[in-house]
């Protein structure tokens, strides 16, 4: 079992599983981002089913909202509508980015395979930071999520975007995020040129069985093939 190179500070509140690479290889990273209100204990309950050449961190949001509740940036709904607070998600797009690159170092992991994997508010960072910085990313797991247009301005050129992989997930019963942003996604993911994998599942806003084994298949294969990037 991999261990890490020598002990940091991490930036940001995080639970690890520790992957089984053999000693010596580096092994990926698997960021998991939980939704609004929630913690890091959430997601990493799953942390048992990923494979297991994973570094899993669960990572905590860095806004309190009461107690064991954390959120990535706050968001109001009017008129159905979401409206979310733009310079949040921004300064939680540049803890996480920096958080990624404190990991590399702690974990010993591999540059050139970091994922993410994010339900609800942790799949909108996710899709933000494929959009932002995917050259940091080898691949992206976002399910109930969508890209606020707030996001776009902040979006790296095409020629950086372009043959990132993406798992978009999104049940056709959300009625929280209707499955119309999941539609809106895909059409600005598929423009930038990403490698996208869509599925709709007939639930509502949550996270399935299904849904975590396809992404657990998604993310295995990933592995298996070279990277998309090469730093």
């Amino acid at each position: 079992m991999s261990q890490p190179a020598q002990a940091f500070n991490l930036s940001l509140v995080h639970l690890k599983r520790l992957s089984r690479v053999p000693d010596g290889e580096r092994p990926p990273l698997l960021f998991l981002l939980h939704g609004v209100g929630s913690n890091e204990q959430d997601l990493f309950a799953l942390a048992p089913q990923f494979d297991p050449r994973f570094v899993v961190l669960s990572v905590r949001a860095p806004l309190v909202w009461g107690p064991d509740s954390f959120a990535w940036f706050t968001v109001r709904f009017q008129d159905d509508q979401p409206f979310i607070n733009a310079q949040e998600l921004d300064a939680s797009r540049t803890r996480l980015t920096n958080f990624i690159g404190e990991a590399i170092l702690a974990y010993n992991a591999h540059p050139a395979r970091c994922y993410l994997f994010g339900f609800s508010q942790g799949a909108i960072l996710g899709l933000t930071l494929a959009l932002s910085v995917p050259r940091l990313l080898a691949g992206v797991v976002a399910c109930s999520g969508r890209i606020p247009p707030e996001v776009l301005p902040w979006s790296s050129p095409p020629t950086e975007i372009r043959g990132l992989p993406v798992l978009l997930q999104h049940g056709r019963e959300d009625k929280k995020l209707p499955i119309d942003w999941a539609h809106r996604a895909r059409s600005t993911l598929d423009e930038l040129g990403v490698v996208l994998t869509y599925r709709e599942y007939e639930v509502g806003h949550t996270l399935t069985s299904e849904m975590l084994a396809d992404s657990n298949a998604w993310l295995a294969s990933r592995l298996d093939e070279p990277a998309w990037y090469r730093h």
